[in-house]
């Protein structure tokens, strides 16, 4: 009596433990994904012992549902069963007395948690590249409440009890009905949450983005000087480096809204993150986007800036001559684009577009000016269409 007292209450601890973790996780997710305002958590401590940085992973989530969520409610269960053979007494609870063998289900749950969670690290090792020690943690608290619970049953005795004790509740009309309903509930919850993606907005991000992020030709590129409207209601200031990794399909995000809009206009800014032309740099980031924003710049004193721009993100050349050979294929004068991209006239207008970057306080790209309101780095193109719309936009 003694030693199963001993059992529940050795189970019990680490499933309070384990219920209490999963919380913190769950406000780390929380923090991560929905509270900008929010401080690095206690577990991100560089780059990869970083809870933040995987919770903000697509990984980080099954069937739209946070796995810190999944893990609360295999503690709560788990803790449902410690108490089952009290609570099926309970007249409204009656139902409960199904659970014949509950050590052996919280056994059997302690097993296949422990074998998914050596999947997820392997996950977090080997594809995020980053740890988090409270999921590691959770790992090692599955495993020990299998083995206590398996203890004096055996593992393979668990799997068999808690299937038979399945097939002989189904066996019973109103449980096997009771059943179906849970399951077909609990099936129209998880559609609605990988759907909606009410819980998982890193996950929507990632969709939304894909279909810029993976596109090998910007479908939507016009040629010539203008994206948009002569007369635009709504003009959006796009500030980019042509060697941002991002840039390029933020690039095609506002091609794509010049396309959806009637009374927009998109005006280009350079903000090479380059020292040879960048004067508020203290180090080198891009080398190269000077000049690679200098030969766009010139290109539209020949009436194709965007078919130069449009090039420069698509192939990424690595040096002049490159640059040249793309300018031949877009028919551009050669010797003439070459002299209008080392002109003085040429730098005072990227310096110029710099100096209005910072003056807004912009540090990176990619970012947008709407109407004086800026936005900083790569949002969703549902964002961006927000912007516009918020500001007057008008679609086809």
């Amino acid at each position: 009596m003694n030693l199963l007292k001993d059992k529940k209450f050795s189970i019990g601890f680490i499933i309070l433990v384990g219920f209490i973790t999963t919380i913190k996780l769950g406000i780390i997710y929380y923090n991560a994904n929905f509270n900008p305002y929010a401080l690095s958590s206690f577990c991100s401590v560089n780059d990869f012992i970083d809870c933040d940085g995987i919770a903000k992973t697509t990984e980080s989530q099954f069937f739209g549902v946070p796995l810190a969520f999944w893990g609360m409610f295999l503690y709560a269960f788990m803790g449902l069963m410690l108490f089952v053979d009290k609570l099926k007494n309970i007249k409204f609870l009656k139902f409960l007395e199904v659970f014949k063998n509950p050590f052996s289900y919280i056994a059997a749950l302690g097993v296949i948690s422990f074998g998914i969670s050596m999947l997820l690290l392997c996950i977090s090792l080997f594809e995020i590249k980053k740890l988090c020690v409270l999921c590691a943690f959770t790992y090692i608290l599955n495993l020990l409440i299998a083995i206590i619970a398996a203890h004096g049953i055996g593992f393979k005795q668990i799997f068999k009890d808690s299937v038979k004790d399945l097939i002989d509740a189904l066996k019973i009309k109103p449980y096997a009905i009771a059943f179906g309903v849970v399951v077909l509930i609990a099936a129209a919850f998880l559609t609605y949450t990988s759907t909606s993606y009410i819980f998982t907005p890193q996950v929507k991000r990632v969709k939304e983005f894909k279909e810029f992020t993976q596109a090998k030709k910007n479908k939507y590129a016009v040629s010539g000087n203008l994206l948009g409207v002569e007369n635009p209601d709504v003009v959006v200031h796009a500030y980019t480096d042509y060697e941002c990794p991002m840039c390029r399909a933020y690039d095609i995000m506002l091609h794509k809204l010049a396309k959806e809009f009637k009374n927009i206009q998109i005006v280009h800014h350079n903000m090479p993150l380059d020292t040879s032309c960048n004067k508020y740099l203290r180090k080198e980031f891009h080398q190269g986007a000077c000049t690679m924003a200098k030969y766009a710049v010139a290109a539209g004193k020949q009436g194709k800036f965007w078919d130069m721009n449009n090039v420069l993100f698509e192939k990424q050349p690595t040096s002049t001559k490159e640059v040249l050979t793309l300018a031949d294929k877009l028919e551009l004068n050669i010797p003439k684009l070459v002299e209008d991209a080392n002109s003085l006239e040429v730098l005072k207008e990227i310096q110029a577009d710099i100096d209005e970057a910072y003056g807004y306080k912009i540090n990176g790209t990619p970012s947008t000016v709407i109407n004086g309101k800026l936005h900083m780095g790569m949002k969703p193109y549902s964002d961006m269409k927000q912007w516009i719309i918020d500001e007057g936009g008008i679609k086809k």
